[in-house]
């Protein structure tokens, strides 16, 4: 009805186009020439104004019948609630048949693991046993409870003391799971309207803190100190709102992605210069870097005062689980109200606790553990760097000694197809245990793709020159027609 209606006006407006058109249409008024061409126009202005005006059309309202009912309800299909599951999420990585030590039982067969970030060795070390034992019987397994809800026990007390004496901080918090360390005190500081810059190659557990912060993030490129620089130049530059807003740099220590180290010295100048905080996770990097394993504050003779909060995984060097963040008490105190992996997350299993105490008590009575542990690093990377296909992408000091192809496919799938053939093959054929840094859907890291080896105190030079050998030998005939090329 309403199209007919417009085909009609349409016709009479066509109409009187030719009519208005002709010299008789004409006119001068006050010495101006109007031509009937103006007059059209109005006249259509009027007419849309007026359909605008109307009501739209609307379905006289009535009860749907039974039969249109079950019509609708059939052609209805549902969303899924899981997205398609591809060939690549249906591999089934490696099942441990025993600790996972520097050698483990896979298939019935021993290997040489380097799959497991055992940076020290604790992995079945008899004094944590023993801790664990005696604090399984005093204790029990679980508290049933959160920190701040009767899950309290003593031993949680004693091994966030522990800490904090340890890197010399006044004061540490402890959480039940390691990644729920980084969901949990990043958006317990940054909320909206914040401005947090963060390194691109930051691993999944920082990138979801990030998420859910809601703060706004900006990203720099990975380790590059130029980058970071012109970054906080832009957001501060002539800026004024922002120099009212808080402002977070946040990296890694040891990044998990590339193995690569953050220059700290170099960050702390930048912070102090356009007047940032800093979050440095330093999951990798403690137990690890510097001459008696407090990390990367120590390697980089930074007083860890200078860093505003610190994070870190205890289920590394430490052996054990959980995580733990340290600082200031006002730091600290504000997580034991805020933070919501510590207020509505049942504690850490006692038995934890207990061991991560032991572990550090083990690392300050042998320095010579992080010594032994450089010395394996430097065996396993010379071994590595003449490789043929496969460059070394870690810095030299790394406990993850990082494997990248020299010649991408173009393709991160076809990467992946190809590193996984190598550990697969290296696993089967040599009995060198590897992993390689498959990302889930929810990663949004760029960097490329690569085999992780984790190296341990533990390992012997044999397994080191043996994962050096045998890595050269599988990496050669399956990039064979690659290193060709």
């Amino acid at each position: 009805m309403e199209s007919a209606a417009l085909n009609l006006v349409n016709a009479t407006l066509n109409w009187v186009t030719m009519a208005l058109n002709a010299p008789s249409a004409r006119a001068v008024v006050f010495g101006v020439h109007i031509g009937g061409h103006l007059f059209v126009e109005v006249l259509l202005l009027v007419v849309i104004l007026f359909l605008l005006s109307q009501k739209s059309y609307k379905h006289p309202k009535r009860p749907l019948t039974k039969k249109e009912i079950d019509e609708l309800c059939d052609d209805w299909v549902p969303e899924s609630l899981i997205p398609p599951i591809t060939e690549e999420m249906q591999s089934e990585p490696p099942v441990l048949e025993s600790a996972a030590g520097t050698h483990t039982i896979i298939n019935g067969k021993e290997v040489v693991n380097f799959a497991s970030a055992n940076y020290l060795g604790f992995i079945g070390h008899e004094k944590l046993l023993e801790s664990c034992t005696s604090a399984l019987e005093k204790y029990g397994v679980g508290s049933c409870g959160p920190r701040g809800f009767y899950g309290t026990i003593d031993v949680h007390l004693d091994c966030e003391a522990r800490i904090a004496k340890f890197l010399g901080t006044p004061d540490s918090i402890l959480y039940s799971y390691g990644l729920s360390t980084m969901f949990s005190a990043i958006p317990c500081f940054c909320k909206k309207g914040d401005i947090i810059v963060v390194d691109e190659g930051v691993h999944w557990g920082i990138q979801n803190g990030l998420y859910l912060s809601r703060s706004t993030i900006v990203y720099f490129k990975h380790n590059d100190m130029e980058s970071l620089e012109k970054t906080l130049e832009k957001i501060t530059a002539g800026n004024q709102q922002a120099k009212k807003l808080r402002r977070y740099i946040v990296v890694e220590a040891v990044y998990q992605n590339s193995g690569q180290i953050a220059p700290l010295d170099q960050i702390i100048r930048l912070k102090e210069k356009y007047r940032f905080r800093v979050l440095l996770d330093e999951s990798n990097s403690f137990g690890v870097l510097g001459g008696s394993g407090r990390g990367l504050t120590e390697y980089c003779g930074v007083p860890i005062e200078k860093i505003d909060i610190v994070t870190a995984a205890m289920g590394h060097a430490l052996a054990t689980e959980g995580g733990f963040c340290t600082g200031s008490a006002r730091v600290i105190d504000h997580q034991r109200l805020s933070s919501s992996g510590y207020v509505f997350s049942a504690s850490l299993p006692p038995y934890l606790a207990s061991a991560a105490i032991t572990a550090i008590d083990v690392l300050e009575q042998n320095p010579d553990l992080t010594s032994k542990l450089k010395e394996n690093i430097a065996i396993l990377w010379k071994g590595l760097s003449d490789m043929k296909g496969l460059s070394v992408a870690s810095n030299p000091e790394s406990p993850i000694v990082f494997l990248r192809l020299e010649k991408s496919t173009g393709s991160v799938k076809s990467d992946l197809q190809l590193l996984e053939e190598i550990a697969d093959r290296a696993l089967k054929e040599e009995s060198i245990f590897v992993v390689v840094s498959k990302r889930s859907t929810l990663d949004k890291c760029p960097l490329p793709v690569g085999i992780r080896l984790f190296v341990s105190a533990a390992h012997s030079e044999s397994d080191l020159l043996k994962a050096c050998s045998s890595l050269k030998k599988v990496a050669a005939a399956v990039l064979r027609d690659q290193i060709h090329r």
